[in-house]
């Protein structure tokens, strides 16, 4: 018997002892504390480098984001505590609440596109063919690729004059040439569309993990039944793949309100403040304006609106699993 375990004793009890009752056996549980060895501590060890690596960079600076919240940053000469002014300050700010819409417009335009665009990619490259790894992979290298790089080379793909490599290939359908980053009225759209092109690749691969998981049977079962293509993806395939999508929608979407730097490097914002983000503005705050407390008041409530969304939408998964 280990000093862990649960020991069951029985005793006769007498009246006294069982409030008056009738003389009985009832049993006794006697629980020890585990001792504290050396192999308790042995797990703790090994995870004690990443926790100090994520303690330096990434707790503690979170940390020092929200108490320069609540202070005017003033280098040298001592931080001023104002409160929640910078809150009020930046949520008053009306380059900022522009900046907002445009993020929540290229985060739902992104999650839509990208899970849509990967789910047909799933379905076209799905099986067990030994070819297919190969395109799978080819499909896939937009994800691992830099996102600087990738913006680097929309930029150019998209460059606004006739000859630009996008309007020469339109042109040959009769179509451009069109101005993409250089016009407030394409600018956000000619993002949304390298977001999509960059994050469809991801949740192809999410989406074939889910369809491995599903029974062929039910497939072969339906067709029998004489369900057509369309309704074996409506009634089968779907309803299979709720999980993956829960999870695909929480990622996405925070991807999308997170979105900094292919922004930063196709537009930088413009023109005229059109791809403007919740993290371009942040950034122009912090370094342009120098103002470090308003900057980090944006950031926090990033944080807590992803928090926050993040939250809601495991709440509603598991109502819609318990239920």
């Amino acid at each position: 018997m280990t000093v862990s375990d649960t020991v069951h004793d029985t005793r006769d009890v007498g009246p006294a002892a069982s409030g008056g009752g009738a003389v009985g056996s009832h049993p006794v549980r006697r629980r020890h504390r585990r001792r504290l060895t050396g192999s308790t501590f042995t797990p703790w060890l090994f995870l004690l480098p990443a926790l100090l690596i994520f303690a330096v960079f990434k707790y503690l600076p979170m940390a020092e984001g929200v108490r320069l919240s609540l202070y005017r940053v003033r280098p040298f000469l001592g931080d001023l505590w104002v409160g929640l002014d910078n809150y009020a300050r930046i949520l008053g700010d009306e380059r900022f609440r522009a900046a907002i819409g445009h993020t929540l417009v290229l985060a739902v335009g992104q999650t839509l596109g990208s899970m849509v665009i990967g789910f047909a990619l799933a379905l076209l490259l799905e099986g067990h063919a030994k070819s297919l790894w190969f395109v799978r992979s080819a499909v896939f290298l937009p994800v691992v690729a830099a996102t600087a790089v990738i913006g680097e080379i929309w930029r150019l793909l998209f460059f606004p004059a006739p000859e630009g490599f996008v309007n020469s290939a339109l042109s040959l359908v009769g179509l451009g040439p069109w101005t993409f980053l250089d016009s407030p009225d394409t600018s956000l759209a000619s993002v949304v569309f390298v977001g999509i092109w960059k994050g469809a690749p991801y949740d192809m691969v999410l989406i074939l993990a889910g369809l491995a998981g599903i029974d062929r049977r039910q497939y072969e079962a339906s067709a029998i039944d004489g369900a057509s293509t369309a309704q074996r993806v409506r009634h089968i395939t779907l309803p299979a793949l709720r999980p993956v999508i829960t999870i695909l929608l929480t990622l996405a979407s925070i991807r999308g309100l997170r979105v900094f730097t292919e922004v930063y490097v196709l537009t930088g914002g413009g023109p005229a403040g059109s791809t403007d983000v919740w993290m371009t503005r942040v950034f122009t705050v912090a370094f342009e304006r120098d103002e470090i407390g308003v900057a980090s008041a944006g950031s926090v409530l990033l944080f807590l609106v992803t928090f926050a969304l993040t939250v809601v939408v495991q709440v509603h998964r598991r109502r819609k699993e318990a239920g």
